[in-house]
């Protein structure tokens, strides 16, 4: 069935959890489940994936898709591909020789919940079951086109994109401004790109439309981790300080470094309101048609209220 028109929509606030709620129960359907000795690491795929989550990529790629009336099925098939690559990474960010992080979306991280081993392996089959969602002919008809999504996401969750971030945040010096933009481009922003090259690959857009909304992307990309330093820098440090391991990864310490800790809190800001004009603007090639996501440019951004 096609998406709901523009007029027929709630608030995007509860439209967000609609979608949400929608990933969730597309994914507990698409995830495996296992009576064998294999049931502990599908437990934990679930425990993890199930649970609470913005689903905001899912979202986004959902509300771009009205831009050209796609059905609902296949954005939503290749969204939920989208956030096993997310939901992987934030496993596996969470581990002690990453980020040490205790707590994801107030519950015990899998690590925690499980064990080390356990997170890893449930990582990694997240991210296998991303390519085999996206790779199966229920999220298209045309294999070129789901040849085409594979290859886009493996490029954005690869060395040129997520795990390529995540290295650059690892090794980066902590005032190095080129290298913490990349690191911001490449952990955040590819990610959130390709819930954009979603519908414009399913939509086969012209060139034009794809570098306009591909810009949009990366510009809301940035602007949006920005808005997650801000708010981490506002939450109590004691609890979000990112801890260092022995051979000096990270900060130690202190904060995580990134824009707020580069600038301050008032240019960090700046540059937030500076990005979403730019996203506006790249928006303008698509005249009303793209009034979802005008929209979302504040929605996303002003989450800190």
């Amino acid at each position: 069935m096609p998406l709901p028109a523009q007029e027929d929509l709630p608030d995007l606030a509860r439209r967000q959890r609609q979608v949400a709620d929608l990933v969730t129960v597309a994914l507990d359907a698409l995830l495996p489940r296992a009576d064998g000795p294999e049931q502990r690491l599908t437990e934990a795929m679930r425990y993890f994936a199930l649970g609470p989550s913005r689903r905001l990529r899912p979202f986004l790629a959902l509300e771009a898709a009205r831009m050209w009336d796609l059905e609902e099925r296949a954005v939503l098939r290749a969204a939920c591909a989208l956030e096993c690559i997310h939901l992987y990474s934030l496993i596996h960010d969470d581990l002690p020789a990453l980020d040490n992080d205790d707590e994801r979306f107030g519950r015990p991280s899998l690590h925690r919940a499980y064990d080390e081993a356990v997170a890893i392996l449930a990582g990694d089959a997240l991210h296998s079951a991303a390519f085999e969602i996206l790779s199966h002919p229920d999220t298209h008809d045309d294999p070129e086109i789901r040849c085409e999504l594979v290859s886009r996401l493996a490029r954005a969750a690869g060395a040129q994109g997520l795990a390529g971030g995540q290295t650059i945040d690892l090794l980066a010096p902590a005032d190095d401004l080129g290298a913490t933009a990349r690191m911001q481009r490449l952990k955040t922003g590819t990610l959130m790109a390709f819930a954009f090259e979603i519908p414009l690959c399913l939509a086969r857009a012209p060139d034009a439309e794809r570098t306009a909304l591909l810009h949009f992307a990366q510009d809301l990309g940035l602007a949006y981790q920005i808005v997650d330093d801000l708010t981490d820098e506002e939450a109590d440090t004691d609890v979000l300080r990112r801890r260092s391991d022995p051979r000096g990864h990270g900060p130690i310490g202190g904060a995580k470094v990134n824009f707020v800790t580069l600038f301050g809190r008032d240019a960090a800001s700046e540059r937030v309101g500076i990005l979403a004009t730019q996203c506006l603007k790249h928006l303008d090639i698509f005249g009303r048609r793209a009034r979802y996501l005008r929209d979302c440019v504040d929605f996303v951004l002003g989450r800190r209220a």
